[in-house]
């Protein structure tokens, strides 16, 4: 299977299936001299753990992070950094009578047609659990930002049709709500829709919008690897993720220049700055020096207890009542995957930023 390495510079490679013995990832491109302990990465992983709320599902995972390879008393080698993350909690029975029939929403379908074969137990590849290695190197890529003084923050604007409201917004409250909204009202509203829906035994999608905060102009290049390109592509690579846009959108499509365009000034300490953002931070596929603002439409769990119509491999049209341990709402666990993401994209492309200006090198090799 090919398309398991994302990355240029700053590269990483997924390993794993859903109910194989466990998922990883290795880190190939991490400099030497990082401070990193397993704590550091366990808390990502912590954040996208399943069975924390009634709104994920219940397998019981601590999914415990081991480090195999790349750090040496508490630092970075500069080595292929290797992390593991064992499964403990597989109940593969519950996907037995799939392995004849295609699921409706999901990859069955597809993989047959590609490989003539697949691991229908939690789906394998493309169960969710695939992000776990994501997230795992999302932390390492966060930390070598936070040492650039560069920050991501991810979270929640809508489940379903209920929105955050701007202007009752505290980062404080993302962590408080179990949709990781940072709107605690809009959150309250969500939960009643999200009863609504499991009671209906149905499931409902979600955007998570994501902010990165300190990014200096000029990262990203301007053809093939644009920075909204990249990040785009490693979006998108989520297999819940439908969509995404920066800054104005899908909106700057019913807009003016006039209004779309963001007007540069000068600050009084004699800096570059912009009066709006509609570009999200990205202009001509490089940074501008704003804060980079991107949003990613999440659908719904496609495992839903609903009857629903499909067909097996012996031509039949069946209807089905699909089992297992499954989130009605993937939303809440998939915004620290979106956000590991955009770390990882990010790393990279200021790794590749580099090699752009020859005073550059000749500062850093001097």
């Amino acid at each position: 299977m090919a398309g398991s390495t994302f990355g240029s510079m700053f590269r990483i490679t997924t390993w794993g299936e859903s109910h194989g013995s466990g998922i990883g990832v290795v880190i190939d491109g991490c400099p030497a001299g990082l401070p990193l302990e397993e704590e550091t990465i366990q808390a990502f992983l912590d954040r996208r753990r399943p069975g924390q709320t009634k709104y994920a599902t219940p397998r019981n995972e601590a999914d415990t992070v081991k480090i195999l390879s790349g750090v040496f008393e508490g630092k970075t080698t500069g080595t292929p950094i290797s992390l593991a993350v064992l499964n403990t909690n597989q109940i593969s029975m519950d996907y037995s009578e799939i392995s004849g029939f295609y699921r409706p929403g999901h990859s069955d379908y597809t993989y047959d047609s590609k490989y003539g074969f697949r691991d229908y137990r939690g789906g394998g590849r493309s169960s969710g659990r695939e992000t776990i290695g994501r997230v795992a190197a999302g932390a390492i890529a966060s930390a070598i930002l936070k040492e650039l003084g560069i920050s991501l923050c991810a979270y929640t604007k809508s489940i379903g049709n209920i929105n955050i409201d701007y202007t009752k917004c505290n980062r404080d409250n993302i962590p408080l709500s179990p949709f990781f909204m940072p709107d605690l009202e809009a959150s309250v509203a969500a939960e009643a829709l999200m009863q609504e829906k499991m009671e209906e035994q149905n499931s409902i999608g979600g955007v998570i919008e994501c902010i990165i905060s300190g990014v200096p102009a000029g990262i990203g290049e301007p053809v093939f690897d644009k920075l909204d390109a990249n990040l785009g592509k490693a979006i998108l690579s989520i297999g819940a993720i439908k969509a995404i846009e920066f800054g104005s959108g899908f909106s700057a499509a019913q807009k003016t220049g006039a209004q779309n365009n963001d007007p540069f000034i000068y600050t009084e300490d004699g800096k570059i700055s912009k009066l709006t953002n509609n570009a999200g931070g990205i202009l001509g596929g490089i940074s501008d020096g704003s804060e980079i603002v991107f949003r990613a439409a999440v659908k719904p769990t496609a495992s839903i207890a609903q009857t629903q119509r499909t067909i097996n491999k012996a031509g039949e049209n069946i209807s089905i009542n699909i089992k297992g341990r499954h989130d009605p709402v993937i939303v809440p666990r998939a915004v620290v995957v979106v956000e590991s993401m955009a770390a990882v994209t990010l790393v990279d492309m200021l790794f590749v930023s580099i090699t752009s200006r020859m005073d550059s090198i000749v500062k850093f090799f001097r």
